[in-house]
């Protein structure tokens, strides 16, 4: 078939040029649309279930939260594995699925598994979230938010307002864009801190006052009225306007009696208390990183970003939005060395053919075949939803030289017929015939050798799936090319060559060779087999990874304090990491993220939201301003950095963080504990191990109370009536039971501006 499709092109030229111009027009339009990426976006089989519980310590989760919850996952079909992480006032599970297993798919099931023993988990829970793992959940950009000026006076809780109102908004807004994310600043709340001894005197509880505000200051739906002939709706308003009708709020006694709120405490419109904070080389700042959405592509999201970041900041002439760092730097400086390497593997292909053919025209033949080979696999590529990335054009830079083989072999049959004094129509013809099953059974042996990577089990195989999907489509298109255009440009533009064939020095040594390997066959193969055992000798001493380290001039140290840091000493601590961090030569800015707002990897991950750990985000100087690489800087602050009493710190950024995880089971805790401290000790001496960190090795501090059962009984008081007093008491209710009202305007509030406070919630 393909030797008689290629005569038809060479007797009607013009359908196959029309054909590769419409591909060639087609992949055009797929290269504008392709979305520009570092890696291909591959869904992980792992669901995430985050349940947190304020104030609940870690043994009160895993027996009333986590357990349940993963009793109630692992019913989901396809499960792996269930890894759990319980922390403060968190519980977090981790559910992964086999490879293959339809995402979307995997968290309906865990929704639904949730579902069914919602009724089993404490009421005073926060809703569970359920969150996929993706390669597009690593932060893009990451933005400061500061006062223009020393004369500008911006609160952080201002700036905070600012970058939740206008810049959430605005970002949301462009296409892309899947998160926005603050980090420091704080959170609007009004406080009611109430007085023990007026509690005691009134003869109530804090619990009590929370109740009743929660009941009381709410608005509900109150059905529907006909009246005047018309439906109206119904609407029962009992939330406070302002702050003043909060303190006048009526609180009923057990006893009958009432007295206002303002009697049993202060009502302070202020601001809650830090969960996290952020510096940027020692200053205090507002910061915001932006997350790409699934599928979009990370340069032109990263554009249309900064372009609304420059309409933001010449918009408010008193604040100051700034780029701290961008990992899309790095993806673009790669995008484009790929590009560079693919053309530059075109044009040395080129060169070779032509040194080779010494002939313009059969050389112009081969190098067409190249574009027309690449250029339509970028409108498949676009058709199944690939992008740009180092994956594909890795994959098209290999396959360069191997796209003009097929031409090449084509073009020189051509010739040789037409050095046996056929015309060059004639020659086509026959030389088209004779090599066409050549052709097709060395195009199908690449394309058989290449289409299995794309179905490799595992992250791999998700990363390289559109590595040998790309080859194989451009490697098809070369062998079109082949068959339809190259003979009908031999046919049409090939001249015969009326000089005789002379071979020179090169190939007469090169044929010499081949007569020496005829005439000694064993010898040969002999020699083929040593060459070959001894590269494979050779490949166990390559180390072993599967993405290579790349320096992005960016490191990120993801750090923790013993349980308990208050948020102050945090500070500190991380203060003293970045001032070690600033002596060293190669370090331009350090951002400091603290407590909720700590980003853990480039994978998108969060570290634990507790005030004792953070993140330190490093800027590098260029490396061409550097005489050391990322890896050897990081190696060579790690020492400095353990001389810093109770930081214990890991290098993140997904290239460089840990590589070895062990988890070690047992149903004796303490013997677990034990054993989970020894293997660390021991493995801090192993060579190649970075910092090495047991998860188990951090006791928690906490104050137990042991209530008298029998007084309790006596004064009608249960042990639940204590805990909650005493939560409401210290760190205030529950969020989700917590009463809420929407006020009217939406403009951060100001010390004399409490009325534009929108939908904050009380607390204590």
């Amino acid at each position: 078939m393909m030797q008689n499709i290629s005569a038809h092109a060479i007797r009607k030229p013009i359908p196959p040029i029309i054909l590769f111009v419409l591909l060639t027009f087609a992949g055009l339009l797929g290269f504008h649309k392709l979305g520009i990426n570092q890696f291909p976006d591959v869904d992980i089989p792992y669901v995430t279930v985050s349940v947190g519980q304020p104030g609940a310590a870690p043994a009160e989760l895993e027996t009333q939260v986590t357990r349940i919850v993963e009793n109630a996952v692992a019913t989901a079909g396809d499960v792996s594995h269930i890894l759990s992480t319980v922390s403060d006032g968190m519980s977090s599970t981790v559910i992964e699925f086999q490879f293959g297993k339809n995402l979307d798919r995997a968290v309906n099931d865990v929704r639904d598994a949730l579902t069914r023993i919602r009724s089993d988990l404490p009421g005073d829970i926060d809703e569970p979230v359920i969150t996929r793992s993706t390669t597009s959940g690593a932060p893009m950009l990451t933005f400061t938010v500061k006062p223009r000026g020393a004369g500008t006076s911006k609160t952080p809780a201002e700036l905070s307002w600012f970058a939740d109102n206008e810049v959430a908004k605005t970002l949301l807004t462009v296409p892309g864009v899947g998160q926005v994310r603050r980090i420091g600043g704080v959170e609007r709340e009004v406080q009611i801190v109430l007085e023990p001894e007026r509690l005691n005197a009134w003869g109530t509880t804090a619990a009590e006052v929370s109740r009743q505000l929660r009941a009381m200051n709410i608005n509900l739906p109150g059905g529907k009225a006909d009246l005047g002939g018309r439906t109206q709706s119904i609407r029962a308003l009992g939330g406070a306007a302002s702050v003043e009708q909060l303190r006048e709020m009526t609180i009923s006694l057990r006893d009958g009696r009432s007295l206002r709120l303002a009697e049993l405490g202060q009502v302070i419109d202020g601001t809650a208390e830090a969960a996290q904070d952020a510096f940027v080389d020692g200053e205090r700042v507002v910061a915001f990183q932006v997350l790409r959405a699934v599928g979009a592509s990370s340069i032109d999201v990263a554009r249309r970003v900064q372009r609304a970041v420059q309409q933001l900041d010449a918009a408010h002439a008193d604040v100051e939005v700034k780029l701290f760092n961008s990992t899309v730097a790095f993806t673009e400086e790669s995008y484009f060395a790929s590009i560079e390497a693919l053309v530059l593997g075109a044009l040395l292909a080129v060169i070779v053919v032509w040194w080779f053919l010494r002939d313009w025209r059969a050389t112009l033949i081969s190098a067409i075949a190249m574009p027309l080979s690449v250029i339509p696999t970028f409108f498949f590529m676009h058709w199944l939803g690939f992008s740009l990335n180092l994956i594909t054009l890795l994959g098209l830079s290999l396959v360069v030289g191997i796209l003009v083989d097929d031409a090449i072999v084509e073009v020189e049959n051509i010739v040789r017929h037409m050095r046996m004094g056929k015309s060059a129509w004639q020659a086509a013809m026959d030389a088209a015939d004779e090599i066409g099953l050549a052709v097709v059974a060395t195009t199908l042996a690449i394309v058989a050798v290449f289409v299995p990577v794309s179905f490799m089990s595992g992250v791999p195989g998700q990363f390289f799936r559109q590595f040998g999907i790309s080859v194989a489509v451009a490697v098809l298109i070369s062998l079109l090319v082949a068959r339809l255009l190259t003979p009908v440009m031999g046919a049409y533009l090939l001249k015969p060559h009326h000089e005789p064939e002379r071979e020179g020095r090169l190939m007469r040594s090169y044929l010499a060779l081949v007569r020496w390997g005829l005439a000694h066959r064993k010898l040969a193969v002999a020699s083929g087999v040593l060459l070959f055992m001894a590269s494979m000798s050779l490949a166990p001493l390559l180390p072993k990874t599967f993405i290579p380290a790349s320096d992005r001039s960016m490191s990120t140290i993801n750090f923790e304090l013993p349980p308990g840091t208050p948020l102050i000493e945090t500070s500190a601590a991380a203060e003293r990491a970045r001032q070690v961090l600033m002596r060293q030569p190669e370090v331009a800015d350090v951002l400091t993220t603290i407590g909720s707002g700590a980003q853990l990897d480039a994978m998108g991950t969060r570290g634990s939201p507790e005030v004792r750990a953070g993140t330190l985000t490093v800027s590098l100087v260029p490396p061409r301003e550097r005489q050391v690489t990322q890896r050897e800087f990081e190696k060579r602050v790690q020492n400095e950095l353990r001389q810093i009493p109770g930081l214990r710190f890991r290098f993140g950024g997904g290239e460089t963080g840990e590589t070895l995880e062990l988890i070690l089971v047992s149903d004796n805790p303490k013997s677990l504990e034990q054993a989970a401290e020894r293997l660390e000790q021991e493995m801090r001496g192993v060579p190649g191990l970075g910092n090495p960190a047991a998860a188990s090795s951090l006791r928690r501090p906490e104050l137990l109370m042991r209530p008298d059962l029998a007084r309790a009984a006596d004064l009608g008081v249960t042990v639940a009536d204590i805990a909650t007093t005493v939560r409401v008491a210290t760190i205030g209710d529950a969020a989700a039971q917590l009463p809420s009202c929407t006020w009217t305007n939406a403009v951060w509030p100001s010390a004399r501006n409490w009325r534009s406070m929108r939908g904050k919630t009380w607390r204590r």
